[in-house]
């Protein structure tokens, strides 16, 4: 069970870099793999948005994502 939890941590991981990359790369794509990429990461990232807001004009919230992410995996090693 642990290392399906630890897969799917680092899958989620993976979406959340891509959709990093993406916002640098094509900001207001509507193409449906960039619009599937916001989909799954916006219900984890808004939480962190209300909380933390953007310095200076760059978000700071997939960052904290990863490492809580990052944290969350060592747990299930």
């Amino acid at each position: 069970m642990a290392r399906i939890i630890h897969l799917a941590i680092e899958i989620y991981s993976a979406i959340l870099f891509g959709a990093v990359i993406v916002s640098w790369v094509a900001p207001r794509s509507r193409h449906p793999f960039v619009q599937f990429l916001r989909r799954a990461t916006d219900p984890v990232l808004e939480p962190i948005r209300r909380i933390l807001p953007a310095a200076g004009g760059i978000d700071f919230s997939p960052m904290v994502a990863l490492l809580l992410l990052q944290l969350l995996g060592r747990l299930f090693r």
